[in-house]
């Protein structure tokens, strides 16, 4: 992997549509549960859009996992081309007063790839909150690229703790608060794209016991390779909220992203495999 990704990303691209072949129609990966989480989530589409958009998120896909390939070995200077950052600023005047804040987004668009761009922008130490993978070379492997340039990378587990050992210093913790909880912490669901969901409340219980204010960052695709990332502010008063206020603002942003523009989120996750009535 650590070879292939010193190919530039106009050879690997290629690579990636012949993956697109393989997975799609030679050897398909999650196709049924990709078409299921996408009929379930726009009732409305014709079985022939449902395909077309199939199709648009299996390529993309493959352009994804070339693209995280190329960041084990990716330039600074190159990393900063391909991905922009609006709005920053916001953040930047938090850091200058000697506060953090948090971040959260969705698996949209290249999120690995942001985040790793992001930690080059920003004068503050950069923390993400991250699930380990079970098969540990992957993971190790995958650990040393996403922290190539000085971000952190911290376990689920471990967040309170790392939050706690950085309380005197300005920081940004970085949430990707669309994946699904185990079983055992499903305790609260929403009605996320037209579906019954259980949602992680980690990111809002942190941010209304320390008042640190939220950011969601947006991720927009401006071609292949390309993406720019919108700061914007979710709650900046985090105490001044209801329970599960900001977790509904937050998937509340990320549906109206989906509906706009559904491809490039992470359709092949089994986001939906809790049923409510087997909750607890």
């Amino acid at each position: 992997m650590n070879i292939l990704s010193l190919l530039p990303l106009s050879l690997l691209y290629p690579i990636a549509a012949l993956g697109y072949y393989l997975v799609y129609y030679i050897f398909p990966y999650r196709k049924h549960i990709v078409r299921e989480n996408l009929v379930n989530s726009f009732p409305e589409k014709s079985k022939s859009e449902i395909i077309w958009l199939e199709k648009k998120f299996f390529r993309y896909l493959c352009d994804l996992i070339v693209e995280i390939l190329k960041m084990a070995s990716i330039s600074k200077s190159e990393l900063q081309r391909r991905v922009k950052f609006t709005n920053l600023d916001q953040v930047e005047r938090y850091f200058s007063e000697g506060k953090s804040v948090l971040a959260c987004t969705g698996h949209y668009g290249n999120w690995e790839l942001c985040m790793l761009a992001l930690g080059t922008y920003l004068s503050a130490p950069e923390y993400v909150i991250y699930k380990p993978l079970n098969n540990q070379i992957f993971g190790n492997w995958f650990y040393k690229i996403r922290t190539r340039f000085g971000n952190h990378f911290i376990s689920m587990r471990q967040t309170l703790r790392a939050i706690a050992s950085t309380r005197n210093e300005a920081t940004m913790f970085c949430f990707a608060g669309d994946q699904t909880p185990v079983g055992s912490e499903a305790h609260y669901w929403i009605n996320f794209m037209n579906q019954s969901t259980p949602v992680l409340l980690g990111l809002e219980k942190i941010a209304m016991q320390t008042n640190r204010p939220v950011f969601y960052f947006s991720t927009r695709i401006i071609k292949r390779g390309y993406y720019e990332v919108d700061c914007i502010p979710l709650c900046l008063d985090p105490k001044s909220t209801q329970e599960y206020q900001i977790t509904n603002m937050q998937f509340a942003f990320l549906e109206n992203i989906l509906k706009q523009e559904p491809a490039y989120w992470l359709w092949s996750h089994r986001r939906w495999k809790h049923k409510q009535h087997n909750a607890g």
